[in-house]
């Protein structure tokens, strides 16, 4: 899991091209297979091996102009999540400076390379909102991709990896995404992901830091959390 690239600094959610793609060099360079989300829709078992789902989240400007060279130079698929009601404006939830892709910036990107998913519509946390207001923001989603014909795949990264966990609560909440066609909801956690899936609405991410040396990095993407 990644947010802004820098060209130079690397700490907390910014990392820097140089870490960048000393990372995505290991992955291509050790057989590492990448997925979009949609495709494991429509599998029932990965391909023996290394397998990883690469994952952006917020949409950033930084990601077009930075990450996507680095995908393509190492032939590798990434997954862009997006909160909608900021497009084409800055991240006003976190440093309100750093620009956010534009629609039509996301619909030039390589469909091959680069898929969407949603990140809700206003960068809210699913647990301060009530179910009315889940509800709200996700529909928006939907219809806020269809007025403006984006391709997005059904999945759905929480911001803040925060979601309700209650279990009348979380019942709720996982009828109310798939009455909005999401099939795929995605936490953060820490840990590895067995295929297919068990919890389809609770996928564990890694976050990587832009302090995290190249031995870090190695440890997360194959153990998960480090005690």
């Amino acid at each position: 899991m990644y947010h802004h690239i820098h060209p130079r600094e690397s700490a907390g959610l910014t990392i820097s091209v140089e870490k960048l793609e000393k990372q995505f060099k290991h992955l291509a360079e050790n057989g590492y297979k990448t997925y979009h989300v949609k495709e494991l829709l429509q599998i029932k078992q990965l391909a023996k091996g290394k397998n990883i789902v690469i994952t952006f989240d917020d949409g950033y400007v930084s990601q077009m102009e930075l990450a996507l060279p680095l995908l393509k130079k190492y032939k590798l698929k990434a997954t862009f999540f997006v909160p909608l009601d900021f497009l084409g404006k800055t991240d006003s939830w976190n440093t309100a400076s750093l620009e956010i892709m534009t629609s039509e910036q996301l619909k030039s990107l390589d469909p091959n390379i680069i898929e969407f998913g949603f990140h809700s519509f206003y960068h809210k946390k699913y647990t301060e909102l009530s179910n009315a207001e889940i509800e709200a923001d996700t529909h928006r989603c939907i219809e806020f991709v269809t007025e403006n014909d984006l391709n997005f795949s059904p999945v759905l990264a929480y911001p803040y990896g925060k979601f309700p966990k209650e279990k009348a609560r979380n019942a709720i909440f996982k009828k109310i995404l798939l009455d909005n066609g999401i099939t795929i909801g995605l936490r953060i956690g820490n840990r590895i992901n067995n295929f297919p899936f068990k919890k389809p609405f609770e996928i564990e991410r890694i976050d990587v830091k832009g302090e995290f040396s190249m031995l870090k990095f190695r440890q997360k993407i194959r153990f998960g959390k480090l005690f």
